[in-house]
């Protein structure tokens, strides 16, 4: 039985389903969010079940493993975005990051693996980049890479310290069926493109030039690895890059939707920003090369898959 802490969350929603079809039993944490798709209701309290949990209560965490006899906890509780101070946003991280790491611990779980981030390779103007590279203190990005570098750090130790099997899974501009936010832009474009509105839909950020590279790793694929990395029976790292492995860019994207939406207007600025980084995206080599793992959709595909989930009625 393997337990998924922030279950209710666009990636471990599609994680649970992954463990599921691989013959795994799941129960999905949950705190606030209660929803589950319908890819998921067949096994609804029958294997797949929701608990209700607190993360900064470690009795909470450790009553709730208890109960289903959970021999594995994958972590990829996150905050959502909000307006908090950086204490308040770290302590929060960081406390059910140690609750977790405990549990694991304290009922001598075969393995833990934690959420990161590509964005802990912020900093670094040229990639593609590999999980061998130095990562620098500074985090230019925000509070995500400056709180995942530290979870990196705090899980090495208590790995070195304990004993304790943990893994870290370096997801990177994750995006597909059951996004939320409308952060990124492959989903800001897909739904700019469903609504029949012209696209991108407005970001929080400046949106970026047709030439600019964008992250990209579709949620099913990303879904598949974390599976994988906390199934196996051995890893030989504990950390690895999950994403598409390739270089994309944000007219690659352009023209996706386009071809999959039958000509949906979608309008970026021509060129590369200036100072934008060269080859920015994640070397999905180790992961390749130990367990053979490839992503099984492209631009395209995911794309045309994101679009069947919309078209099927879901507006998420």
């Amino acid at each position: 039985m393997q337990m998924i802490t922030g279950g209710m969350g666009f990636i471990g929603l599609h994680t649970a389903k992954a463990f599921l079809d691989a013959g795994e039993d799941v129960v999905i944490t949950r705190y606030r969010s209660n929803r589950i798709p319908s890819y998921l209701e067949p096994e609804l309290d029958k294997r797949l079940f929701v608990e209700p949990v607190d993360l900064a209560n470690p009795l909470e965490v450790i009553e709730a493993a208890r109960k289903y006899k959970v021999d594995g906890i994958v972590h990829l509780a996150a905050p959502p975005f909000t307006g908090w101070s950086p204490a308040e946003d770290f302590r929060v991280n960081m406390n059910a990051l140690i609750n977790v790491l405990e549990t694991g611990r304290i009922l001598e779980m075969k393995r833990v693996a934690i959420g990161s981030s590509g964005t802990i390779y912020s900093g670094i103007q040229e990639g593609p980049f590999s999980e061998t590279m130095n990562l620098p203190i500074h985090s230019p990005m925000g509070s995500t890479p400056a709180t995942k570098k530290s979870y990196e750090i705090m899980g090495y130790l208590y790995a070195d310290q304990t004993g304790l099997d943990v893994v870290f899974l370096r997801f990177n501009g994750v995006w597909g069926a059951g996004y939320q936010s409308m952060v990124n832009l492959p989903s800001r474009m897909v739904h700019a493109a469903h609504q029949g509105v012209p696209g991108p839909l407005t970001g929080r950020r400046p949106d970026p030039k047709e030439g600019d590279e964008v992250p990209s790793a579709y949620v099913k694929d990303c879904a598949r690895a974390a599976q994988i990395l906390q199934m196996a029976p051995k890893l030989e790292h504990r950390s690895y890059n999950i994403a598409g492995g390739v270089r994309q860019t944000a007219g690659d994207f352009a023209d996706a939707v386009r071809a999959a939406s039958d000509g949906a207007e979608i309008t970026l600025e021509p060129g590369v920003t200036e100072g934008a980084r060269t080859n920015a995206y994640l070397d999905i080599s180790r992961i390749r090369d130990e367990f053979g793992f490839k992503p099984a959709f492209s631009v395209e595909e995911g794309v045309a898959d994101y679009f069947d989930w919309l078209r099927a009625g879901n507006d998420k």
